[in-house]
């Protein structure tokens, strides 16, 4: 199997997508940043289709076929709609949007298109959308991994991992502010 391809197949996976995709390409391959950009891009986007195409009649018949699968995709569907509906409903096509382009695990377009599904979006919306937040995901996860490889080449992995650090201690102190005002 040639490495582009293995970038694109890794790229069509649900929990990876492009978010794993591109520093594989970068990291692994060393391949050159613009084509495994589009690799992955292209890679993120063909499940899509076949999710906002096919997702209702395939889950409505694993449903009837199958109790557990009724079970999951109750669990599923009522999990995604009491966390992503309101926003949808409030920001529509641009919730959706900016939602797949945040780089992170369980926001990208197979997330995406379950809460477009959920949400009633029609597919030329969805699809546009997720194209959108898909495309812009891949330049901020590109952008990311291609300046950790500059660190690395100038400071070393030293400085990357104090950054990265950083950025986590960060990111962990927003998250408990956050929780805290809720609580509140």
């Amino acid at each position: 199997m040639t490495q582009k391809l293995k970038i694109f197949l890794f790229a069509m996976t649900p929990i990876f997508e492009l978010r794993g995709a591109i520093p594989f390409g970068l990291l692994k391959y060393d391949l050159n940043w613009f084509e495994v950009y589009v690799i992955s891009v292209l890679g993120n986007l063909i499940p899509i289709v076949f999710i906002l195409l096919f997702f209702d009649p395939v889950s409505k018949y694993l449903s009837k076929k199958f109790a557990f699968m009724d079970r999951f995709f109750m669990y599923l569907f009522e999990r995604t709609r009491k966390k992503h509906k309101d926003v949808i409903d409030k920001h529509g096509w641009w919730g959706l949007a900016t939602f797949v382009a945040i780089p992170l695990p369980v926001t990208g377009s197979w997330t995406g298109s379950l809460i477009a599904f959920l949400t009633g979006m029609s597919f030329r919306k969805a699809f546009s959308a997720i194209t959108v937040g898909v495309m812009t995901a891949g330049v901020i996860v590109t952008a990311v991994v291609k300046a950790g490889l500059e660190i690395k080449k100038y400071f070393g992995w030293q400085t990357l991992i104090v950054i990265l650090s950083f950025c986590v201690f960060i990111w962990l102190i927003f998250k408990l502010i956050k929780k805290r005002q809720t609580e509140n």
